[in-house]
């Protein structure tokens, strides 16, 4: 298991990885051999720093470090498993963490509603408005997916539609008295 705090652990990667590019959100490769430090391992995925850049490598490649990789998260198929578990899908969400930013993004005050809904259908719809620190943040779409993936895998919920919104823009204000006391700005 991963352990939530910002660190400064030298590793050499074991393995060619794939990895994003923090903070324009793209996609390269490291190759084997590249030495640098893990400056944040929150969430289930790494922040490393190679060559004076920063990297986000997802948990399931954390061997490429020398580390477990995260464990996927399955449903129950238990017939009586048809309800959200609401507390589930926020829990869950606390464990998406801006790769810069040692805050997962309930306390940063990135997620503005969380309201769950039965479609006509049946079907359990969890529909999200989330904004980021910044409109232009590359990393957007990769912790807009990352909360789309872990809240799918929460029991009882068959689709997710999470809309990015600026209005109102974010500021410090909305980040949670216990975030603010951690991050030192009280």
């Amino acid at each position: 298991m991963i352990n939530p705090t910002h660190m400064d652990e030298h590793v050499t990667l074991l393995r060619d990885v794939e990895v994003i590019t923090i903070p324009f959100g793209t996609k390269t490769n490291l190759k084997k051999g590249n030495t640098g430090h893990i400056t944040q391992a929150l969430g289930g995925s790494y922040t490393v720093m190679i060559g004076g850049n920063l990297f986000r490598i997802d948990g399931n490649d954390a061997d490429a470090i020398g580390k477990e990789k995260s464990e996927k998260v399955q449903k129950s198929n238990n017939i009586n498993d048809s309800e959200i578990n609401e507390k589930a899908v926020w829990d869950v969400m606390k464990t998406c963490y801006d790769p810069e930013i040692p805050v997962n993004i309930v306390d940063l005050g990135l997620i503005y509603s969380c309201e769950f809904k039965t479609k006509n259908n049946g079907d359990k719809l969890v529909d999200i408005k989330m904004t980021l620190t910044a409109p232009g943040c590359g990393m957007g779409t990769v912790i807009a997916d990352e909360v789309k993936q872990k809240v799918k895998n929460v029991q009882g919920v068959d689709e997710i539609n999470l809309e990015l919104v600026w209005d109102p823009p974010w500021d410090q204000s909305m980040i949670s008295e216990a975030a603010r006391l951690e991050m030192g700005l009280l």
